[in-house]
Parts: C-alpha cells; sequence; structure tokens
C-alpha cells in the first residue's frame, strides 16, 4: 500500500509500504476512505515531539470500511463503516472506565500516527477497535464524519467544556485555525452572549464570521479592550504558540477561565505576577473522544453546521500536496483539509 512515512523532522514521502496485519486479538484493518492532516502532524514534523520514530507512518483521524477483524473483537464486523477516533482505548483501565481514554494506561491513548502506525495510509491497523471506532451513519458525510475523529470532540472537551462556557458568557478564541472555528460552532450551543475571534490572518478571520464568531479582528485592538474593560469569561487557546497564552491571560476577566486547546512545542511563560489575584483557572487538556457519539448524533440532526470547516479535498495520492496547502493555511486559505480514496 501507499502511505505518508515520516523520516525525521522536516522530511516525509509518500511511500510504497508493507499492508498493515493483525498484531492483536483486538485489532481491526480499516481501509481509509478518507483522512485529514492535524496540526500536531505538523508539530511532528518540526520535531516538537521525539516520541515519534522515523519510519512511522503519519496521521491519527480517518473514516473507512473495516475490511478484517482479529479473534477478539465483538463488536465490529467486516463492512462496517466507522470513524476511527485519534485516542485509541483499552477500555478496561481505570482512566478508560472514567472516560478519560486520553489518559489510557493499558496501552492506548494518542498512539495513532505517533507511537504506532497512523491513518494516512490506504489501510490502517486500529488498536482496540471495539473502543476505539464508531459506526458511521448512512447518510452522514465523509467529510463530516472525520472531524468527529478528532477536531469536534477536541473543541467540545478540551474547550468548551473545559472551559466552562455558559449561557450568556463572553468567549474568546484566540486563533482561527480548524480547531479553533469548531470551538466557535460548538460553543453556539452554549449560547454565549458573545464570541469574539482573534487571528493573525485576514483569511481565517474572515473564516470565523462565516462559522459564527460575533467579532473577528486582530489581536490589538480588542485584546486591550478586554484586558481594560471586564475581560472575558472564558478564553480559548487554539494557537499553540507562546503569544497566544500570553493573550489569553490578558484578555481574561477575574474569576474567569482559559482554556489550552493548542499543542505547545516551545515554553509559554505563565505570568503569575498578573494573574495571581484574578482567581483565575487553566486547564489543559488530551483529547479524550468519549464525546463523539453525542456530538455524531449533534451533526446527523443538524445542530453542528461542520461542513465549513472543511476547505479542501484531495485524492489520498496528494498527501504531500495537503500538507502544503494545510501548512500554509494563512495565505492558501486552507482549514481542515480532506483526503479520500479514489
Amino acid at each position: 500500500m501507499r502511505a505518508l512515512v515520516y523520516h525525521g523532522p522536516e522530511h516525509s514521502s509518500w511511500d510504497t509500504v508493507t499492508d498493515p496485519a493483525i498484531e492483536e486479538a483486538t485489532d481491526a484493518i480499516v481501509r481509509v476512505d478518507a483522512t485529514t492532516v492535524c496540526g500536531s502532524d505538523l508539530h511532528i514534523l518540526r520535531g516538537d515531539l521525539p516520541e515519534v520514530k522515523p519510519g512511522t507512518i503519519l496521521g491519527h483521524e480517518a473514516v473507512g470500511e473495516v475490511m478484517e477483524i482479529g479473534s477478539g473483537i465483538h463488536d465490529l464486523r467486516p463492512g462496517d463503516h466507522v470513524i476511527v477516533s485519534s485516542v485509541s482505548a483499552c477500555g478496561h483501565c481505570q482512566p478508560c472506565r472514567d472516560g478519560m481514554y486520553g489518559q489510557c494506561r493499558g496501552g492506548g491513548g494518542w498512539i495513532l500516527g505517533s507511537l504506532v502506525n497512523g491513518t494516512q495510509a490506504e489501510f490502517v491497523r486500529v488498536p482496540f477497535a471495539d473502543h476505539s471506532t464508531h459506526r458511521r451513519p448512512f447518510d452522514l458525510p465523509l467529510d463530516d464524519a472525520v472531524l468527529l475523529a478528532e477536531v469536534l470532540p477536541t473543541a467540545y472537551e478540551v474547550g468548551v467544556r473545559n472551559g466552562h462556557v455558559t449561557p450568556g458568557d463572553t468567549v474568546v478564541v484566540v486563533g482561527a485555525g480548524p480547531v479553533g472555528l469548531a470551538a466557535v460552532v460548538v460553543a453556539r450551543l452554549y449560547s454565549p452572549r458573545r464570541i469574539v475571534v482573534t487571528d493573525l490572518s485576514a483569511s481565517r478571520l474572515e473564516a470565523a464570521a462565516r462559522v459564527g464568531a460575533d467579532a473577528a479582528e486582530l489581536p490589538g485592538r480588542m485584546i486591550a479592550e478586554l484586558s481594560e474593560g471586564p475581560g472575558a469569561d472564558v478564553v480559548i487557546e487554539a494557537t499553540g504558540e507562546p503569544e497566544g497564552f500570553v493573550l489569553c491571560t490578558r484578555a481574561v476577566r477575574a474569576g474567569g477561565h482559559i482554556a489550552n486547546i493548542g499543542t505547545h512545542g516551545k515554553p509559554a511563560t505563565l505570568h503569575l505576577e498578573s494573574l495571581w489575584r484574578k482567581n483565575v483557572t487553566i486547564s489543559t487538556g488530551q483529547v479524550d473522544t468519549s464525546s463523539t457519539p453525542w456530538l455524531m448524533q449533534l451533526v446527523g440532526f443538524g445542530r453542528l453546521p461542520v461542513s465549513r470547516l472543511v476547505s479542501h479535498t484531495f485524492g489520498l495520492d496528494r498527501m504531500e500536496e495537503a500538507y502544503e496547502a494545510f501548512a500554509h493555511g494563512t495565505t492558501t486559505g486552507a482549514l481542515k483539509v480532506v483526503l479520500h480514496r479514489e
């Protein structure tokens, strides 16, 4: 089969590799019908995640058809169409029993495209497949379904839920990439008074306005007004950059929440000299994807208009072109890019 193989920082290629095979009784082999590129993949290519070894197939989000199952699989059959979760869950350890799949101690967590071969390929071996896949309804489009593998659960669990968004809140989202925009869409479910998005890219600010932001502007004046005024009830950090985190600490009100979604590859400064008296709660998190079934229902009922989050589609063999578009999204206008099997 063909797959995107990581060869070390700043180097990957679309190569011919050995087809995956069942290794454990709880594995399934899934033919990839749609996959996508994540900001975490870019961090891997920059060398920010040294635990990812050269030779690893990248990617951790996919939708596809089950082709083969291990002897320990009980809930899947060949021919089932599934969403492959970005997080693998053994289903038996204490964190998994608590719904904290991202903290799985039984060999799961974020392993696809990180510690084991991932989804940016024609086929993928899915560990713990009974607990790490969700059947895709026949009427759920591929492009919507692949967003349920990670970006929507991340926006909800790590951003909106951890940030404790409630009706009447002023919510600020710092960073208008795909997960920041998904946070705007999901936050709308909670009837906030106002959603404000800041970013340095004009095209992404336009995208923020299209998906439901009440205001979308460059950070300077807007952050100054918030920091000098009442401040935001909830600030969601979705850039993964140190400057983005500092902006969050300036925008939040006393007693407010900062929910960090961004993947940080370098240190960010925590200005406790400015925050210690403000009663601010700061949360971080690895997505669990325990919310995927609920979010899937909302997408199916039309309550989450997510189709605008996908800006570009490619054939699977145009993986390197998709990476180029996504990596330069501020100039290409790329948000979520989806690759389809042809």
